[in-house]
């Protein structure tokens, strides 16, 4: 047995913004886990007490990290890229104009869920559409894929430190701001 098998990777910090970035993919894809399991478990058991955990799960995570998600990307990463994309003449900039219109896709689609969602975290009895469910879960990995596969690699290979600081701080300061 390799002992590295039983080391644990440490969570990243925001001293790796780009690692965070990638962490916070593996936390939505886990929300979308459980919205697809609580869209299979509402018409056996009803919003039930478990269910009615999820549904505040995954609102707390939609309404909350993902929003900041996406800021952390369209008033921080995406104009560093855009900014080397043009001095590199690298297509990162058309994939970031589709990433931005996907964006509003998900919020679009989340608002939808979202009201469903809050009904059944009140306990109301309320089908979550499978076809919706889909949608949403559906443009969500293919999004996370688009973004893993081309715009984070293209983000760790032309950010120097200078970059990779501000874009840390933002992402920092944007979870430690408190509402006037």
């Amino acid at each position: 047995m390799k002992s590295d098998r039983l080391l644990v990777k440490p969570a990243p910090s925001f001293d790796e913004p780009v690692e965070m970035l990638k962490a916070c993919h593996e936390r939505i894809a886990a929300q979308c886990v459980t919205l697809g399991k609580l869209e299979a478990y509402l018409p056996l058991h009803g919003a039930d007490t478990q269910a009615q955990q999820a549904a505040r799960n995954i609102m707390r995570y939609f309404d909350v990290a993902g929003p900041h998600h996406h800021a952390d990307e369209e008033q921080d990463l995406f104009p560093m890229l855009i900014e080397a994309g043009r001095r590199l003449d690298s297509p990162v900039t058309e994939r970031i104009a589709t990433l931005l219109g996907e964006h509003r896709f998900l919020e679009a689609a989340w608002v939808r869920l979202r009201a469903v969602l809050a009904d059944i975290a009140q306990g109301k009895a309320r089908p979550l559409e499978r076809v919706s469910v889909d949608d949403f879960v559906g443009a969500y990995r293919s999004h996370m894929a688009v973004e893993e596969s081309h715009i984070l690699p293209f983000a760790e290979a032309c950010l120097d430190q200078q970059q990779l600081d501000r874009l840390s701080a933002a992402m920092v300061a944007r979870r430690t701001h408190t509402p006037q």
